[in-house]
């Protein structure tokens, strides 16, 4: 049975043909709008429990249920990309009936701090974004914090926030903390170990980050065994949680995959000015408007455009199009439809127009969105393009890309705003494929 065969049966019906895997599921109403979306184990089993008598008079569901139409579905490889694509997509869409994940809550992640003479662990829910190795989100932060303990017992690591610079000869006369103490931190804050010699501790340790952690799991099992052996059954049991711990470390997503931009700050007032200034605007851009071109599998064409106001994403501005003037691949037909489109609406309601419109790409593509303007006798707004390979920004009348420094504020905002078109345009395939999703105005 194919999947538009299966929505038009009830409800109840519906569920019975989902997988067992895990996953998500979209429950949407009459009017083909997602009003809830959870995350399962077993998504036949999960989604067939609304079903139920109990979830008729249950306060949690009483009133979803009736307003169920159509439930759609997205499949997962674990219970941990199902958590964190349930996050996503509802921090994207909204939807009525969720509530808990609607507002800023973020996932941790653990932070490895490359940048210093020796480089610090951390737990953090808002990571840098330069100078530092990630891993993660992770999916509980009480399990990733004990996970860190463990991990500074084996490779003595420091936690501290001390800005400690090798060969500074005052710190020999620092007294460190009861970590060193303990055996759990080699204590660069003495100048007890080299800076060499902590740095091979930090390259071993993310060499086990980074998957080589068998080994290490295989030994502590033999000395967990053998503490068994000789009835030392406290040692047993603390290196079993010790190992439970470390097997903790799968609870997480892929950085890019479960991407979360809203951790990455951005300081909004100095991106706004810095635009300002480096492109002589009149006044600060404080509404900016970011669009991007995604070609799906099956060969549709699918715009997105996000807004940011006062240098945030402003989440109710988010807009999908279904491309319907442009066959094949063509990214400049698109932007130029898409384009046009936008920008003839806010016309037409008497709307103000952005004070940046940036394109996502190159030359070519800037070039197609103010033809589209043209073709429509609109007066522009402010419009450039973001190109991502050397990170070139295209401004009309300028025969060369500027070159912003990677450091300027102004960059990263655009960068920011470039990101997360490219975001929304990419994710969830099947859900744009939907109508209801798309903007057909």
């Amino acid at each position: 049975m194919s999947n538009s065969q299966a929505q038009n049966l009830p409800p109840r019906e519906q569920a019975r043909k989902l997988p067992t895997s895990p996953g998500v599921y979209l429950m949407k109403d009459a009017l083909d709008r997602v009003i809830y979306i959870g995350k399962a184990v077993n998504l036949r089993s999960r989604v067939g429990s609304y079903f139920s008598n109990a979830a008729a008079t249950d306060l949690r569901t009483a009133d979803l249920v009736p307003e169920i139409a159509t439930i759609d579905h997205i499949e997962t490889e674990s219970e941990v990309d199902a958590l964190l694509l349930e996050a996503r997509l509802i921090k994207d869409i909204q939807p009525r009936f969720n509530s808990e994940l609607k507002d800023d809550k973020t996932f941790p992640y653990l932070q490895i701090i490359t940048g210093e003479d020796f480089p610090r662990v951390e737990f953090t829910r808002t990571p840098s974004d330069k100078r530092v190795k990630l891993y993660g989100p992770f999916t509980s932060a009480r399990k990733l914090r004990g996970t860190i303990s463990v991990l500074q017992k084996i490779f003595r690591f420091r936690t501290c926030s001390l800005d400690i610079d090798d060969g500074d000869e005052r710190w020999r006369w620092f007294r460190p903390c009861l970590l060193a103490s303990i055996n759990q931190c080699t204590a660069p804050c003495n100048l007890r170990i080299s800076k060499e010699e902590y740095r091979e501790d930090i390259r071993r340790l993310r060499m086990f980050l980074d998957g080589g952690k068998k080994r290490l799991l295989a030994d502590m099992k033999k000395e967990m065994q053998a503490a068994s052996d000789k009835c030392r059954y406290e040692k047993a049991a603390r290196i079993r949680d010790e190992i439970k711990a470390l097997e903790n470390l799968n609870l997480r997503g892929d950085l890019e995959e479960h991407a979360q931009p809203e951790v990455f700050y951005i300081d909004p007032k100095k991106g706004m000015s810095g635009l300002k200034q480096i492109f002589k605007l009149s006044e600060l851009p404080r509404r900016i408007e970011g669009i991007d071109i995604a070609h799906l599998q099956g060969g549709e064409t699918v715009a997105s455009l996000v807004q940011f106001i006062d240098g945030l994403p402003f989440k109710h501005g988010y807009k999908r199009y279904k491309i319907r003037t442009v066959e094949g691949v063509d990214d400049y037909g698109a932007i130029r439809e898409v384009v046009s489109r936008r920008l003839r609406r806010l016309s037409q309601e008497g709307e103000s127009f952005p004070d940046i419109l940036l394109i996502d790409g190159g030359k070519g593509q800037l070039n197609a969105a103010l033809e589209a303007m043209r073709a429509i006798d609109i007066t522009p707004p402010f419009t450039i393009s973001l190109a991502k390979r050397d990170e070139e920004v295209f401004v009309p009348g300028e025969t060369e890309p500027r070159r912003l420094s990677k450091h300027s504020f102004g960059l990263r905002l655009l960068q920011y705003v470039r990101d997360e078109s490219h975001r929304f345009a990419q994710n969830y395939h099947h859900i744009l494929r939907r109508k209801s999703t798309l903007d057909e105005t």
